[in-house]
């Protein structure tokens, strides 16, 4: 399945992401803040989208720009899977919230949304981001957890790739 991750980052932990997630899976990959229009979106059958939660709840700057385009393309049929990252403790009523932005667009375009994340182990007093006790992407604190990031990804991707199996 051709798969493709697109992310903005800010200070450089959600590119760091980004990079382990592409490593692990192979995908092609975009920079979200360097993209001119959306056109990239359609060559692929998989997105996974990655996005930072700044202040009380906003996306990134460069998705912010970036969602006009994901509003526009057309995501029927495709498979989406989106990770975040956020701080537990510092914005605590917010945690990861951004990416509860992108799901409510990429499902009212079409897309099925693969690799949820549980949100226990985590220590936040709220997020838009958790449907049903999970999150609707994996969850990442380079701020207060960086030590689990490795171990998380690799979990996450294993998901994605049972799930993709189930999907086939």
């Amino acid at each position: 399945m051709k798969t493709a991750l697109f992310y903005g980052s800010t200070n450089g932990n959600t590119a760091d992401a980004a990079l382990k997630i592409q490593k692990r899976l192979n995908t092609d990959i975009y920079d979200v803040g360097k993209l001119k229009n959306g056109d990239d979106l359609a060559k692929y059958e998989m997105l996974i989208l990655g996005t930072s939660t700044w202040y009380d709840g906003d996306l990134q700057d460069d998705w912010d720009s970036f969602m006009a385009h994901l509003k526009s393309a057309d995501l029927s049929g495709k498979i989406v899977a989106l990770f975040g990252l956020g701080d537990q403790e510092g914005y605590g009523s917010d945690f990861v919230s951004g990416m509860r932005l992108i799901y409510d667009i990429v499902i009212e375009k079409g897309a099925k949304v693969i690799g949820s994340w549980d949100d226990s182990g985590y220590s936040y007093e709220s997020s838009a981001s958790v449907i049903d006790g999970k999150f609707v992407g994996l969850a990442l604190d380079e701020d207060n957890q960086s030590e689990l990031t490795d171990n998380r990804i690799a979990t996450w991707c294993n998901q994605l790739e049972t799930s993709l199996k189930e999907c086939a």
